[in-house]
Formats: structure tokens, sequence, C-alpha cells
């Protein structure tokens, strides 16, 4: 058995790091959670190349003294407890004394802080050593620089992922520190360009707008709620303002961003069923009792024990429903015209009216003579009229007799006589038609004339599918039948089917024709999507949104595809939020993605189908690559056979 032995200060220092430091973020992370704990106002970070060089945080706060330098980059040095009851009653973001010691262990680090006193102190420490220390001039505040990270530990640079993912991850942690402390200034710069600028007024919504756009900013509604135990605050979008992922939804507890499953649901709750599927843009700062929360659960703090966690999601939901209710008896659907309590009253009034109803009888009108009393001395006109009467009557009854000859129908249509009704009438062309007709396939010829199947893979997509006799249609289902076979077919996942087919072959030809725009559409991002969707613009040209860069987190938009139906604006909204949230990484699955999304878009409902519509479905199905089924896996044909028919009846048994 090998020998037991204690570590070296500087491997367990590297060990530590490796709990805390996972990448740069991490590190603007800790270092901006300890400038809002020293009472900064304003923050600056700056970055260069994503941090795997150089980051740069400084702030306006407390500062440290000169003798406590050494004491700050050690493990487990903090000021922020005291003692084991101060671990359950913890108000700041940092307390273990970690984060300076793990950084220090991994990369180059300079310090630069003052107090206020007329000196400052520099520091610089190097794998968790210190180089030296000095007197120098600065104002109040601390600035630590950290550069060449992970130089002593290579294996962990094989970890990282790309440039522009290191710098999306630091955008994301400074984009949730800013929303969770609106009361501060926060800036940040990569290679010398400002990605966010915060003014720090307090003003949630105003940050907001700097993160994630104007437009959106216009769409949040203001949460607030409270109980003895928590003071809920924050703002959540409408209903018809949503994204294909959680990413947008920030749960800011006593100024810290977690991350609880429990909570999001909460807040989705409260949104019932208008999301559809998608999820809200929201930000939710609670504050609460340190005793209800045991943040040291986790060495980044994102995870944390919460109490009550119960009564909390239910404050959450029904902040969410009312604000959600305000907003909806704002709308002018809620601005309808009072009901009249008086409508029965005007309506009897209405009916009493003379002349309502003209009782007036025709000039033509007469009674027959068998309703009329014959008054006595009047026999001679009596007998005049009956005999005018049964003239009438029998003129009338042959009049009768030949309509019912005329217009009594046959047993069958004989097409070689020509009818009189309107529905049977032979016109001129007539003969022509015909003609036209028999020297079509499959009457010219037989079944040898007909159109040939062009490839293998025509010939066995038409076998995959029969051709299929329209039986009828029910309620957005079509009947068919194939020798003997039954098939139901779903018309709107079959429509799906055949637009997404004609939308992907468009997109790999790169045939998409475009509808241009009189003046290009504005669409504002926050600074994470801004600069995912730069590096995609190839992308989106062949897509057929032609899109350009028109920098402060915006693109515009020129002109865009026909196939995209509807309004333009939520459609390639869209379809931008399908990209930004898709795991896909080559070209071709993005196009089967945006295809698919855009097929189900353009067809989202069922219509009343003519005949000839129907069976034009039935005949296009036959060649679409996967008939049985649209792009998002949905059931689009369902074959019953005549075993199947028979189990389903019970039959034989």
């Amino acid at each position: 058995m090998a020998k037991i032995h204690e570590l070296s200060e500087n491997l367990t220092n590297q060990i530590a790091a490796g709990e805390v430091i996972e990448r740069p973020a991490s590190v603007v992370k800790e270092l901006v959670e300890n400038a809002i704990d020293a009472q900064a106002s304003r923050i600056r970070v700056e970055v260069q190349h994503s941090g795997l060089k150089q980051i740069s945080v400084q702030d306006n706060g407390s500062g440290i003294a000169p003798d406590q330098v050494d004491l700050a980059f050690m493990r487990h040095a903090t000021s922020k407890i005291q003692d084991e009851h101060d671990l359950f009653n913890i108000a700041t973001l940092g307390f273990r004394g970690e984060a300076l010691a793990s950084i220090a262990a991994v990369a180059h680090v300079e310090i630069l802080t003052s107090t206020g006193g007329q000196t400052a102190t520099r520091a610089a420490f190097a794998g968790g050593v210190k180089k030296f220390q000095e007197d120098a001039g600065s104002a109040k505040g601390t600035k630590i620089t950290v550069g060449d990270i992970f130089y002593n530990t290579p294996a962990r640079l094989k970890y990282l992922k790309s440039p522009k993912t290191e710098l999306l991850k630091i955008v994301d942690i400074v984009n949730r520190i800013a929303l969770g402390h609106p009361e501060i200034s926060l800036t940040l710069a990569s290679d010398g360009k400002v990605l966010l600028r915060t003014p720090g007024n307090g003003n949630l919504k105003q940050d907001v707008a700097n993160i994630y756009g104007r437009k959106v900013a216009e769409k949040m509604l203001t949460v607030e709620n409270e109980d003895p135990d928590f003071t809920l605050y924050g703002l959540v979008s409408e209903a018809n303002l949503t994204r294909s992922s959680r990413n947008f939804i920030s749960i800011l507890l006593n100024g810290r961003y977690i991350k609880n499953y429990q909570l999001s649901s909460a807040l989705l709750d409260g949104y019932g069923n208008k999301l559809g599927g998608k999820y809200p843009i929201a930000v939710l700062a609670i504050e609460a009792d340190p005793l209800l929360v045991d943040v040291n659960v986790h060495p980044t703090k994102e995870e944390v024990r919460l109490s009550k966690e119960k009564e909390l999601s239910r404050l959450i939901t029904s902040a969410v429903t009312e604000a959600l209710m305000d907003e909806d008896k704002a709308s002018p659907l809620f601005q309808l015209t009072p009901f009249k309590d008086k409508t029965q009253l005007d309506q009897l009034e209405f009916n009493l009216k003379p002349n309502v109803v003209d009782t007036r009888r025709p000039d033509d009108f007469q009674l027959e003579v068998s309703q009329v009393a014959e008054p006595e001395g009047k026999t001679d006109i009596t007998n005049k009229k009956e005999t005018e009467t049964k003239e009438t009557a029998e003129k009338k009854e042959n009049k009768q007799e030949e309509k019912e000859e005329k217009t009594s129908a046959p047993e069958y249509v004989d097409l070689n006589q020509v009818r009189e009704d309107d529905q049977y009438v032979l016109t001129k062309s007539w003969d022509q038609h015909v003609k036209e007709q028999t020297a079509l396939p499959p009457f010219a010829g037989g079944e040898e004339a007909a159109s040939p199947v062009t490839s293998k893979a025509d010939q066995l997509l038409r076998q995959h599918l029969p051709a299929l006799r329209l039986l009828g249609q029910m309620g957005g289902y079509l009947l068919a039948e194939h020798e003997g076979d039954l098939y139901l077919i779903d018309q709107v996942a079959a429509r799906r089917r055949l637009e997404y087919d004609q939308i992907l072959a468009s997109l790999e030809k790169d045939e998409n024709y475009q509808q241009g725009l009189l003046e290009p559409l504005v669409f504002d991002f926050s600074v994470y999507d801004y600069q995912k969707l730069k590096d995609q613009l190839p992308l989106l040209r062949q897509l057929g949104l032609e899109m350009e860069d028109f920098g402060q987190n915006t693109l515009l938009m020129h002109s865009y595809p026909t196939w995209l139906k509807g309004e333009v604006t939520v459609q390639v909204r869209e379809l931008l939020d399908q990209l930004l949230s898709s795991r896909e990484n080559d070209g071709k699955s993005l196009l089967k993605l945006v295809a698919a999304k855009a097929a189900e878009s353009n067809v989202s409902r069922r219509v009343n189908l003519t005949g000839a519509e129907a069976a034009d479905l039935l005949l296009r199905l036959q060649t679409a690559s996967d008939p049985y089924r649209d792009a998002s896996g949905q059931v689009a044909v369902v074959r019953l056979s005549q075993n199947d028919l028979s189990k389903l009846f019970k039959k034989g048994k």
C-alpha cells in the first residue's frame, strides 16, 4: 500500500481552483461579485481574446488595506463570516474565501487597490505565490488583472470551447449580474469594444432594454407580491413575447443568480396555457430572510437550498397571473359595448309598431268559390262565376300535367339525349373536350402510355404509399382506400410534410425567391444573441434572409424568402430563435430544422378541401420523402387492413 502524505499547498490550491474556476467566465463572476460585496457603485469589466489572454475588473468599492492584501489571497480567508452562526445568515455574494486564492493558483494576477488614503497598494501573484508588493497611486477602489489563465494547468485548456463561446459565457454572466443589481453601473468591453453598459439608476426596465432591446422592454409587465417571508419584484413578458428556451428566465435570490427548476416551473404556471410550449422573458428578484436560504451547497453558489419553497412557488404563480390579468383587462378585447338591460323591451316595442308586417292581400288574390257564401237573388251571377271557375280549373290542370311531363326525371341519365334542365346542358365544345380527354393516358395506349416512374427512388416511394382512391373527408381527416385497405390521412400533417419537402429542396438548391422590403426591418437582440447571430449571417443569407450588421446589437433585414407566410416580423423572429436555441452545428441539420419550423408555421390549421384538392394532396403525398409522418414526427397516415378491421369488429370469434 502506498504511503499517505500531505499534499503541497500549491497542489491543494490547484485542486480548489478546479472547483471554482472552470473557465474565464468563472473568473469574471467571482471578481464582479467581490466588487459588489465591496459596496461598489461602478464596475468595469474588460476582456481580451475572450478572457483567455487577460481579464480586468475595476470598481470604486471600499478597497483592501495594505496589510490585508496577503490575507485576501489566502484560502479560507474572508471578512464576511466570523463563526458558524454567520454561515446560516449570509447576506453577501461571496463568503468562502476561495475566489482570489483559486484564481491566483492557475493564473498571473495583479491587484491595485486603495481604501481612499494617500497611497494605494500594488501586488502580483502567480501560481499561488506572491511576487511583489509596493506602494502606488490610485483612486478609491480595486482593480484586478488576470492574465494567462491556466498557464500552469494546460490540461484545463483543452476543455475550453471556442473563443466565441467563452465570450458568450462571459456576456451571459454579466447580464445576469446586471439584472440582479440595477443600482450598479456595469460596463463590459471585449477587445476594446463595449458590449454592455447599464446606467445604474435602479430602473430594472431600463436594464432590460440595454440587455434584451428596447422593443422587448416595452412589452414587459411588472410583477409584485409579498408575504411574511418573501418579497417579490420583477418583470415578465407578455404572453405573445416568447422564446424557444429557458435561457431568458433569470431568478435572483437576494441579488444572487440561482438555478431552480421548481421556481421556474411556478413562473410558467402563472401563464397557464398561453405560452404554447415556449418560454417567456422574465426577471424575478426575490428578497428573503437569509435564515431561509442555504447557499453553502455548491462551490459556484448557483444552486441553493430554500426553505418554504412551495410557498414561494405559489407566490410567484399568483403574481404572474395577476400581472397577465391586468394586461388582459387593458386590452381592447375587453373594451366592448356594455350589455343593454332594455334589449327585450326594445324588441317588444318594435313588434308593437304599426305596419311592421304588411298583411295586405295582393291584387290578384281570389278565394275559392266553395269558400264564398252565395247571396240570395244573385243566382245568374253565381252560375256565371261557376262556369268561369270550372274553365279556369281545367286550364290549371292541363298546365300542371304539361309541367309534370317536362320536369319528371327518368330513372337514369341518358347521355345521348340532351336534357333541358341546367344540370345536364351539353355545350358546343363537348365533342372537342371528349376527344382531348380520350387522347390522354390511360385511354390512349392503356397503362403503358402513362407517365413512367423516372427513378428507382421515386418507384420505391410510390410503392411505399400506393395510389389511393379518395372516399371522403371528415373533420380535417381524409378517408381513402386501396385494394380493400382503409387509409386515414391527417391533412395538416400531410400538408406539413409536403411543405417541408418543398422548402428544404429550395434551401438545398439555394433557390430562395426573395421578397424585397421598401424599408428594412430592424431587429434588436441581447448582447448574447447578437454575438451569436453575427457569425450566422452567411447561413441566414442561404436561408433567404438578407440581413446586415447595423451595430448596437441590431440587425437590418432587407428581404425575406417567399416561403415565409403570415406576419413577417413574427415569423423571422421565431426562425432566429430556433437558430439561437439549436445545438446543431452543421449546416445540413440547421437547414432541416428551419424547414421543419417554417412548415409548421405555414400549415397551422385545418381547411375544407374540395374533392379535387383532396385528390391532388393524396397524389403528391406519394412522392413525399416520408408520407407517413411530418418533419416533427407527427403521424400523417394510418393504414387499416381488412384483417385490422376484422379484429376491431371482433369478426370470427
